[in-house]
């Protein structure tokens, strides 16, 4: 269960390494270099997908009831638009604990390599949200040769840096045609069941715009399609979705309040008690049963 707030990433990247540094294209950040001196543990909701690079440590994903552990010289494809937890930690006897990469790959970066590589043939039959690969000796020189960019990020430009991702995609390619094609699989997606795309997503904190592009949709075509189905607005429904499913929470189970607003894809405690209230006619904590005094045995 979730108990902390999810980050969105790269949007919110938790600034606690010893070193974390950014390169930008169009003023969003596009690749991130860090190095954390201590284990953490988390939840992000990728805005992009992402590709991830160890260098030292161990970096672990969990998605679902999968588990993916990514060790020194090994990456990670993630694709965009889920919500995984993440632990960070380093190997036994390491002086420090983990050093990694992460490069966010925006939609029109794809796109254009995609016509650039005259690529149309060869997807995977199925969409894997998370692979992990070697990495291999072209790769591993291809990161460290972007390490003096850090050094200077505000003098790069855009259009060195959009070269470099570029390159990126062309030395995965070669590394591994079929890793790659798992990016290429998201340029194809086809349209999903809408309640399934709600009902798995409805504890995430996504936007419309999200959900849209899971289910295959534009933004507008899945608002449509919603009123048929629901007979409400996407906004109302899901509101009151995660408010049915808090209630829940509160009355079956330990949680505080504030670990079940975050739980719950709410990210504002104040806000979430507000439209609890407004709901159900109580407070969130007034849901929660009384704490029951340990009773005595007899004789004592």
């Amino acid at each position: 269960m979730r108990t902390e707030k999810v980050a969105k990433v790269p949007h919110d990247l938790a600034r606690e390494p010893v070193n974390q540094r950014a390169l930008k294209m169009k003023g969003l950040t596009v690749v991130e270099s860090c190095t954390f001196n201590k284990g953490l543990k988390g939840s992000m909701f990728l805005e992009d997908h992402l590709l991830l690079f160890v260098l030292e440590g161990v970096y672990t994903v969990r998605f679902g009831s999968q588990e993916h552990i990514v060790r020194k010289n090994e990456m990670v494809m993630l694709q965009k638009s889920i919500v995984v937890e993440y632990e960070k930690s380093g190997d036994a006897g390491s002086d420090y604990v983990l050093d990694y990469m992460m490069f966010f790959l925006k939609e029109e970066l794809l796109t254009e390599f995609i016509k650039m590589a005259d690529l149309e043939s060869n997807f995977p039959s199925a969409l894997v949200p998370i692979t992990v690969n070697p990495v291999n000796d072209r790769l591993n020189n291809y990161v460290q040769s972007l390490k003096p960019y850090f050094n200077e990020p505000d003098t790069i430009r855009d259009g060195l840096i959009k070269i470099k991702l570029l390159e990126l995609l062309y030395d995965v390619a070669d590394a591994d045609e079929q890793f790659l094609y798992q990016f290429l699989q998201l340029k194809r997606t086809s349209r999903k069941s809408i309640t399934e795309v709600m009902e798995q997503n409805i504890t995430s904190p996504v936007s419309l715009n999200d959900l849209a592009y899971l289910s295959g949709r534009s933004l507008s075509a899945f608002k449509r399609d919603f009123q048929a189905i629901y007979n409400t607005s996407p906004l109302r429904w899901i509101r009151n979705r995660r408010l049915d499913i808090a209630k829940e929470m509160l009355v079956h189970s330990t949680l505080s309040v504030t670990d079940v607003c975050f739980s719950t894809g709410f990210e504002n405690v104040a806000h979430f008690s507000k439209v609890f209230k407004e709901r159900f006619g109580m407070s969130p904590s007034a849901c929660k049963p009384p704490k029951q005094e340990p009773s005595l045995e007899n004789g004592l």
